[in-house]
């Protein structure tokens, strides 16, 4: 019976995280800590649990971007620059973990979060940061409902906002996702589809990395991790062939509401310390 929960843990979480480009650890790591309070699962520590889920999101971020790759909505060289900032600034972030009061940041950057959703309901009245189409990043794209998008962005420019995105997400561990995918569609424009596979291929070298210094540390509970990995690779599909149905409309108001459940949870963990 445990086994088979954790494969629809891993179905679940990997299927959102898929969807809108989140990674699946919002769902697998609340999940994991519950599980570890029941006597049939034993002591699962935040720290295995953060771990445990990194490891699995290897086999999301690889599932879903070879399933992207057929809707050929993934911005590979758009993504590859934006891991040149966030890459080392949510290493910079993580280490910055043991010098900060995180009680009381996470209270305001929950708050932020829930800012951050509610801005995106108003998306479309703003304006994409300026850039030379000559020397910077520019792309179209056609969705599914025959709706062509025009983004771009100055490479520079997109490294340094991923940098601060990075940061952040490393500080809370979060997943860059949380961020990025709503930076993507608000300062670039990015097509909402574009944005969430683009994520999940950036998901993948990330989840790798963070996942080799978990190893290291001995917080990957192989068992469970086991258990999870068949869910994450099935589930992964199953958010890529929504995502693929879904209108971009439909995929914000997703991302949005995701984004307010992530802000009071980290409210939650503020106030409670």
């Amino acid at each position: 019976m445990e086994w088979i929960l954790l494969v629809l843990i891993g179905i679940v979480g990997s299927s959102l995280g898929s969807l809108i480009g989140l990674g699946g650890g919002i769902i697998v790591v609340p999940a994991l800590l519950y599980l570890g309070s029941l006597s049939a699962f034993g002591y699962i520590s935040p720290q295995v649990a953060v771990g445990t889920s990194l490891f699995t999101m290897i086999f999301t971020g690889l599932s879903s971007t070879l399933a992207y790759l057929k809707y050929k909505t993934v911005d590979y060289k758009s993504g590859l620059i934006f891991l040149i900032g966030s890459g080392p600034g949510s290493i910079f972030g993580a280490w910055v973990t043991e010098k900060l009061d995180l009680d009381s940041f996470s209270l305001f950057f929950g708050l932020f979060i829930i800012f951050v959703s509610l801005v995106l309901y108003f998306k479309d009245k703003f304006k994409p940061i300026p850039y030379r189409k000559d020397k910077g990043i520019a792309r179209t794209f056609t969705d599914n409902n025959g709706k062509t998008f025009e983004y771009g962005f100055n490479p520079a420019i997109g490294i340094l906002i991923s940098l601060v995105v990075g940061f952040l997400s490393g500080i809370l561990g979060v997943g860059g996702g949380s961020l990025m995918v709503p930076t993507m569609i608000l300062f670039f424009f990015f097509p909402p589809h574009v944005a969430t596979a683009t994520s999940m291929f950036m998901i993948l070298p990330t989840s790798i990395l963070s996942s080799i210094t978990h190893i290291t540390l001995g917080n990957v509970d192989w068992m469970i991790a086991l258990a999870l990995v068949p869910g994450a690779w099935i589930g992964a599909k199953v958010g890529v062939y929504l995502n693929s149905k879904f209108k971009s409309k439909t995929i914000v108001l997703i991302l949005r509401t995701i984004l307010i459940v992530v802000g009071i949870r980290l409210i939650y963990q503020g106030i409670i310390g």
